[in-house]
């Protein structure tokens, strides 16, 4: 289990709880940081000491190797495992130049000390700076509550009000504070993953640059840093999604949290003051205590808690509730005070503060007292209010309308379905659409009237419209679990079997649009909407939960994964039967389980999930570099290789390219005799197979008469390799 995600709803409660997550969020980066700025130490080393050079090199690598990136939720997806895993392979490429010790050019500061110190000090710096407000204001929050709540009630009426507004616009910002600083830790622990992780990818590629020894190593990394930025900008894209979502969450909470709070198990819960009494001459002293009660137990438990000084649990305290008791200021010289009876403990009561008038009334109301509000502590899901769109035949009319509108006009867009449409032309565009008068006479596929953008901005729209998603509500969390963890046939499996247990109209209106999607990505040369890319696009429309936390959107990810296993194997879940049995990854899988090979005779054809279908370039000379506009997220350009023969990512809208060589193109690739690298390890089935490791170079690899097969030579043995499973060279 991973950090706990920190949500909003929680600041509001402050409880301790909250306050130990935020904590432990802290700790880790804290731990970042330092381990940063000894890899920055480490980098001068290798410019300063030449002569030392291999013995900085093994404190580099170990301390590469030994780093381990935290992620939130529980759960990665495989792109995470790969830039996690990413640092220990960063650590064996040094190991292997450990004995070459030729000149390396005094670019490292460039490449990599300023970037990470770049990093630490506008990131990391920027979150400790937050923290020293965040815990200024908790100071100052929790020292006026305590002089607030002291006042005597017998001063005049206009003294108290002023304090109340007071107290009350001193909480409220320190609540903008603590939502800020949360969303800010959150932030960082998910946009260290790849500004860290780049930065060691241009150190290492401009490393094999000056080290002539070590140009055969330097041509493998290649290959495999591809990948790892294929990775990166796959987790890149990710992270804007789920950054957008979750600032959209927050500022929903900031204006107005009650109605954002979260299901609990305990009727009501939250802080109060509890007067404890001390032998004479002592007199008696007010103890904050964190209160849960259940109403149907009549459970009370207290545990003390003090946020100053970074925040003191006590030992907690569980007694009965026998009765609740409102105590007026002519008793007791506190406001906001009631008295609780326990029920195991006869004649002993309890003297409880609360801290506001409308607070006491909320207790009073859960603990069953004589007065109450119309609501109470109870925290249920807030249901999303139901739009016009709905399953309706006028809905399947809507979305067969605009498909065959993109299809027709629009399928070679690049960026379709990506760039919106302006607001207000798609909004009049599903007005016409909704209504049963105007659709019939739209006519999509000739009128210029309407740009392919308004077009595909509608079709998510009503989808994101309709009562619940398409996926539903109900089986939310079935479809995330198999995108969690398993072998690309096994969750291809799970998903198949959870499809056919959708509603029958559901199911249908799914088949139309993802046999669409994969015709989009189809055209992928030319629209460069990759499945990685309309994973991102229609994960969030066809998935949701029906909570909305902080923990929900951290599972945004594995919804556009999901997307992503619909459309590449459309035929089979779409066109054919489950097994009758629900597959294991359903229920069972264990999270982060690594992908599996599989064993049957056939399967390996079926490509791993792990390296998305997106196009790479192989270009025989230079070309123009994308513009900023084509490249939303960040420059691949600083991750390339100097060398003439360049890789790059189509993942995005940019300039058209030639010499495409994806993955279902090895017929046209392998025609003469190349070199392969393996990118998963495999164990023969069959005499006429080669068993292998990750790694492993084969020569003379050509195709084979055998779908999904290649043939090549390893240690001077002759086989079958499966297709998926190696890289050319």
């Amino acid at each position: 289990m991973g950090l706990q995600p920190l949500e909003f709803s929680d600041c509001y409660l402050d409880s301790p709880w909250f306050r130990e997550r935020v904590r432990a969020h802290e700790v880790e980066l804290e731990r970042t940081n330092k381990f940063i700025k000894e890899l920055i130490k480490d980098g001068k080393n290798l410019i300063a000491a030449t002569k030392s050079l291999s013995a900085a090199q093994r404190k580099f690598a170990h301390s590469l190797r030994d780093f381990k990136f935290e992620f939130i939720g529980d759960a990665e997806t495989d792109d995470e495992r790969c830039i996690d895993a990413s640092l220990r392979e960063f650590s064996n490429f040094l190991k292997n130049l450990e004995e070459q010790r030729e000149i390396m050019a005094l670019s490292v500061t460039e490449t990599l000390i300023k970037p990470l110190e770049k990093f630490r000090k506008e990131q990391l710096g920027a979150v400790k700076e937050e923290k020293k407000k965040f815990d200024k204001e908790t100071e100052k929050n929790y020292s006026l509550i305590d002089k607030h709540l002291n006042l005597s009630a017998k001063k005049k009426d206009s003294h108290l009000q002023e304090a109340d507004v007071q107290v009350e616009q001193n909480r409220q910002h320190f609540y903008e504070l603590s939502l800020e600083y949360v969303c800010k830790l959150q932030e960082i622990q998910e946009r260290k993953k790849f500004e860290f992780v780049e930065p060691m990818l241009s150190f290492f590629q401009g490393m094999f640059t000056f080290y002539h020894q070590g140009h055969e190593l330097a041509k493998d990394f290649n290959h495999y840093k591809m990948e790892l930025q294929i990775n990166i900008q796959n987790t890149r894209n990710r992270f804007e999604g789920t950054r957008s979502e979750v600032e959209e969450l927050m500022n929903k909470i900031r204006q107005n949290p009650k109605d954002h709070k979260r299901a609990s198990q305990f009727t009501a819960e939250g802080y109060l003051y509890v007067q404890e009494k001390r032998p004479a001459p002592f007199g008696s002293s007010w103890v904050k205590h964190y209160c849960m009660y259940r109403k149907a137990a009549k459970k009370f438990n207290m545990i003390p808690f003090e946020h100053r000084s970074g925040g003191k649990l006590g030992d907690g305290e569980v007694f009965f509730l026998r009765e609740c008791t409102k105590r007026h200021t002519d008793s007791i010289d506190r406001r906001f005070c009631f008295d609780v009876e326990v029920a195991d403990r006869p004649g002993v009561a309890l003297t409880m503060q609360a801290f506001s008038e409308e607070e006491r009334k909320q207790w009073l109301e859960a603990l069953g007292g004589k007065e109450a509000l119309l609501h109470s502590f109870n925290r249920a899901i807030i249901p999303r209010p139901e739009g016009s769109a709905q399953l309706d035949k006028m809905g399947f009319t809507i979305l067969k309308k605009c498909i065959s509108a993109v299809e027709t006009r629009g399928i070679n867009d690049q960026g379709l379905y990506r760039v919106v449409g302006v607001s207000s032309k798609v909004q009049r565009l599903l007005s016409l659409l909704m209504d049963v008068k105007t659709c019939n006479e739209l006519d999509l596929e000739n009128s210029s009237e309407w740009e392919v953008k308004t077009i595909t901005s509608a079709l998510k729209q009503y989808l994101r419209s309709l009562p619940e998603p398409l996926m539903t509500y109900e089986l939310h969390g079935d479809f995330i679990v198999p995108a969690k963890s398993g072998s690309p046939e096994s969750r291809a499996n799970a998903i198949h079997f959870l499809v056919h247990k959708l509603p029958e109209k559901n199911k249908e209106m799914l088949d139309i649009l993802v046999k669409h999607l994969t015709n989009v990505s189809n055209h992928s040369k030319q629209n460069l909407m990759t499945v990685a890319n309309l994973g991102v696009v229609f994960g969030p429309t066809l998935m949701r939960p029906q909570e909305e936390t902080v923990a929900a959107i951290m599972d945004l990810k594995f919804q556009n994964i999901v997307v992503e296993i619909l459309i590449e194997n459309y035929e089979k879940i779409f066109r054919t039967l489950p097994d009758a049995t629900p597959p294991e990854s359903v229920s069972q899988s264990p999270p982060n389980a690594p992908p599996r090979q599989s064993k049957r005779q056939g399967q390996r054809t079926k490509r791993p999930v792990a390296v998305y279908n997106l196009c790479l370039q192989l270009e025989d000379g230079d070309s123009p570099n994308p513009s900023k506009e084509d490249t939303p997220t960040s420059s691949l350009d600083s991750l390339s290789s100097p060398s003439p023969t360049t890789a790059t990512v189509q993942g995005l809208p940019g300039p058209d390219r030639n010499h495409l060589v994806a993955d279902g193109d090895w017929a046209s690739a392998v025609v003469t005799s190349r070199k392969a690298r393996a990118v998963y390890p495999c164990e023969a089935e069959h005499s006429s197979e080669l068993s292998f490791e990750i790694g492993a170079i084969f020569e003379d690899v050509q195709t084979s008469r055998e779908p999904g097969w290649l043939e090549g030579t390893l240690n001077g043995k002759r086989g079958l390799i499966p297709q998926n499973y190696v890289k050319l060279l």
